[in-house]
Parts: C-alpha cells; sequence; structure tokens
C-alpha cells in the first residue's frame, strides 16, 4: 500500500498559501472543562500553542498573522477569569519577549489599551519596541479589542480631522477609512480560521475580512496544531478568489 502524501507544504515549496491569516482562538474554556480543570487551565494551554502556530509562519509562506485574544465582549466574564487573563497576558509577554526577538518576530496589539491596566500597556509598548525591527513574521495580538468598536474609534478620527480641515470631506470613499483603523499597516487577512466548532466570527475584523476567505473547524485552540494549521494554508492555495468577479 502506498503512503499517503503529506499535504502540509515543506519549507522549500514557494508559498502558494496565504500571507495574512487571522485566526479566532476558541475553546480553551471547553478544552479545559473536558478535563476536569478550571477555564484558566485552558487559557494558559492556549498560549503555549500560539508559539507553535507563530514559529510554524515562515514555512508556509505567512508573513502575517493575527490572533484574537481577548474581545470588548470578554469583560462579560467573571472577574476571576478576566483577571486570571489579564495576569497571563502579562506573564506571556514576559516570559517570550526574548524568544520573539530572537525569533524575528515583530509584535504589535491592535484593540482599544484604556481600559486595560498600566502595568499591562507599559509590558505592550515595551515589546512592540523591541521586536520592531523585526520582519520574518508580523503577530498582531488583539486586546480589548471589537470590531465595531474599531470601527467607531476610526470613524472618530476620521470626523475629527474633517473638522479641523485635515481632510476634505468630499474626498472620503471607502479607501479612506482603513487609514484610521488600527490594522491601517497591515493587509487583509486572505484567510480567516475559527477553531471550536463555532461558525460565527463575533465581531473580529469586521471591515479587514470583507473579502476574506473562512475556515470553520472542530479542534478546540488547545488541540490545534502545526499540521492542521498546514493543511488549512495549503487548502487556501487551491482556491479561487475572484472579489467579486467572474472568470473570462
Amino acid at each position: 500500500m502506498s503512503a499517503i502524501p503529506d499535504p502540509i507544504p515543506s519549507p522549500d515549496t514557494p508559498p502558494t498559501g496565504p500571507r495574512h491569516v487571522a485566526i479566532i482562538m476558541d475553546g480553551n474554556g471547553r478544552w479545559a472543562t473536558q478535563r476536569g480543570r478550571p477555564r484558566l487551565f485552558g487559557h494558559h494551554a492556549g498560549a503555549k500553542r500560539v508559539r507553535e502556530i507563530v514559529e510554524a509562519c515562515p514555512d508556509f509562506g505567512v508573513e502575517y498573522l493575527t490572533i484574537f485574544a481577548f474581545s470588548t465582549e470578554n469583560w462579560k466574564r467573571t472577574q476571576a477569569e478576566v483577571a486570571g487573563l489579564m495576569s497571563l497576558f502579562r506573564r506571556y509577554i514576559t516570559k517570550e519577549t526574548r524568544h520573539l526577538r530572537e525569533r524575528g518576530v515583530r509584535v504589535r496589539f491592535i484593540g482599544d489599551r484604556v481600559r486595560l491596566d498600566a502595568k499591562l500597556i507599559s509590558l505592550m509598548n515595551e515589546l512592540e519596541e523591541a521586536t520592531a525591527h523585526n520582519s520574518t513574521v508580523n503577530l498582531t495580538i488583539a486586546i480589548n479589542y471589537g470590531g465595531r468598536d474599531e470601527v467607531a474609534r476610526a470613524t472618530h478620527r476620521l470626523a475629527q480631522d474633517v473638522a479641523s480641515g485635515k481632510l476634505d470631506p468630499d474626498s472620503v470613499d471607502e479607501e479612506t477609512l482603513p487609514r484610521y483603523l488600527d490594522t491601517c499597516v497591515l493587509p487583509d487577512p486572505d484567510l480567516v480560521i475559527r477553531t471550536s466548532g463555532e461558525a460565527r466570527i463575533s465581531n473580529f475584523l469586521l471591515w479587514q475580512s470583507a473579502y476574506s476567505e473562512y475556515e470553520f473547524i472542530d479542534t478546540l485552540w488547545p488541540d490545534f496544531t502545526r499540521a492542521e494549521f498546514g493543511e488549512l494554508c495549503a487548502s487556501y492555495g487551491g482556491r479561487d478568489r475572484r472579489f467579486g468577479a467572474v472568470k473570462a
């Protein structure tokens, strides 16, 4: 019997997959509950999974990876879980800064930082500065992020520029607003992946993902492997993306 060929492209294969992948990392709590452990145990397991996926990006031609770490709606969770997540973010940044810098990963954060504590904001700023000259992988972490909130904040800044005379209102078109979004320096995502079997976008990158391809998979985030990531990137390479046009 012949062996089943590996669907994951080797690092020497010219990349045909997505340049920018965005991931809704869902299922940490359920993963922990299935094991009789508290939800924060699942979040810690999920944080470890991030490193593996970031390291895999260059092998699959992924230059940009954006991950949804904490949404504007996640404040509705219990105080204990929210506090635990904020502590996890601080610990992740402290522990991973050296590794990310050495691996050539540039880190950016998107979202509204106003509600975050001063220590976390300081660590975020330090990590962005420490990795500012890296370019192997561009990792964007969405914390206290919501797509509607982002568009509202961007529109507010745009309106201020119109009111102050910096921007001609007659010049505003669909190319204008993206310059005010948190992601203004990033390309739009080619592929959005959501783990855990839920089939919704949960207010994530609403403007940017207008023409993204989506993959909703059953795997819980802590079980999401490099191999599955590679398979999804390879599958993307076979899609016919017409952006509203038709084949000649």
